[in-house]
């Protein structure tokens, strides 16, 4: 089978971000299939003057235009940049054809260019919902003008009307899609993976990191990897670092990655006398370079701030990496993923609004070792037999033939 697969975010392991597009794909190669994934280069490393450019990575054939975008811009410049990178996809993936076309949000305009060459090329479109849109930027305050939210809607109900199937990362997702007329026995949940090969890392390749950075050496280590934006509260962990130093000064906390709250995590930090004392920051790395640091750290962060809407169904890369990576995951949002790691033993869920009890109990459970030895098999185990990448892809699999063969019978699957 031949498949048109678009994300506008697409990234390698060479990249920071989540690879989830890029595990998909490759396995969907390895499977036999053909992939084109239609995306855009974000940093520019690409002459933009030379149009589309074209990459094999992994098997899958990456079509590649230069439409600027990262977290730190204002919104409306993203919105440019979303509509931009929809308008050029559209007729490079009706140009590819194929037997399908498989659209990965967020964006939710990610549909546009679909939609379109779903319809040109008269093949069917299978729709994958990774975030809430609009719902979760019409609650953060980024759309506020009463047209865009209605265009917005509109958008949604159009994506969902034009797609054959419909995949969901979580429960909740697919329970506000079925909410909007979609009939539910043609909504798939499917949620993100845990690379368990990917971050099979052997133990001394965390403690030669650990050499490095005389800051760290033997000392506990609590790790955030991720984009610093509006809805990530990383300001939550400068708080706790900050209590927490009261009670055990040599915790030390970790945050690397990029985007626009950075600066201002990093001036809270120093504002509450914690940077570069027990709080340090570090650039945005390759994921590949994520194994590493996850098996240096004893626990990492998973965090949210913002209306319940935000972080109920959230779906975070950092919450199954922990899991393939053994580490307990520590969340201050009662979620979906914080609930599933609390009841199965491999995580704690701090309270947002109670930073001495938040200190208090991560602090224990550092202390504790039988505690964290439980929990570092309890997330293996959870990313092996709940979140395992390959199980996964084969679900999606067998989802996207289904489709691809209904359309061929005349059925809608």
């Amino acid at each position: 089978m031949k498949i048109v697969y678009l994300h506008q975010y697409f990234v390698t392991p060479d990249m920071p971000g989540g690879t989830r597009s890029y595990e998909i794909g490759r396995r969907l190669v390895e499977a036999g299939h053909e992939v084109h994934m239609i995306t855009s280069d974000q940093s520019g490393r690409f002459d933009a003057s030379e149009g589309w450019r074209i990459t094999e990575e992994a098997g899958i054939r990456v079509h590649w235009t230069t439409v600027p975008y990262g977290n730190e811009m204002p919104y409306g410049e993203r919105i440019k940049a979303f509509f931009l990178f929809a308008w050029r996809s559209a007729r490079e993936a009706a140009r590819v054809g194929g037997d399908l076309v498989f659209a990965t949000s967020t964006p939710l305009t990610i549909a546009l260019p679909a939609v379109y060459a779903a319809k040109r090329c008269g093949i069917p479109m299978v729709f994958e919902v990774r975030d809430l849109w609009p719902a979760v930027p019409i609650a953060l305050g980024a759309l506020k003008n009463p047209l865009s939210r209605w265009l917005a809607r509109r958008l949604e109900r159009f994506a969902y009307g034009n797609a054959s199937h419909v995949v969901a990362l979580a429960p909740g997702m697919r329970d506000a899609v079925v909410e909007t007329g979609y009939p539910p026995e043609r909504v798939s949940v499917i949620p993100n993976g845990a690379d368990l090969d990917l971050f099979d890392v052997p133990p001394e390749e965390g403690k030669r990191l650990r050499s490095l950075h005389p800051w760290l050496q033997d000392r506990p280590l609590v790790l955030f990897a991720g984009t610093l934006g509006m809805a990530n509260g990383v300001d939550y962990l400068v708080r706790l670092a900050s209590a927490v130093r009261m009670l055990d000064p040599e915790i030390r906390f970790l945050v690397i990655g990029g985007g626009k709250e950075v600066e201002r995590v990093r001036g809270m930090a120093r504002e509450q006398g914690v940077l570069e004392n027990n709080f340090f920051m570090m650039n945005a790395i390759p994921k590949r370079e994520v194994p590493a640091w996850l098996s240096a750290s004893d626990l990492v962060t998973a965090l949210f701030t913002g209306p319940k809407i935000v972080w109920k169904d959230a779906v975070q890369n950092k919450f199954f990496d922990a899991m393939a990576a053994g580490r307990p995951i520590v969340n201050n949002f009662d979620g979906w993923q914080s609930r599933i790691a609390e009841e199965h033993g491999a995580g704690l869920i701090l309270p947002p609004d109670d930073l001495p009890a938040a200190a208090r109990l991560l602090t224990g459970a550092i202390h504790n070792p039988e505690w964290m030895e439980e929990a570092r098999i309890a997330a293996r185990r959870l990313g092996r037999e709940m979140f395992s990448r390959e199980r996964l892809a084969r679900e999606l699999e067998q989802v996207l033939t289904s489709v691809r063969n209904n359309h061929k019978a005349g059925k809608k699957f």
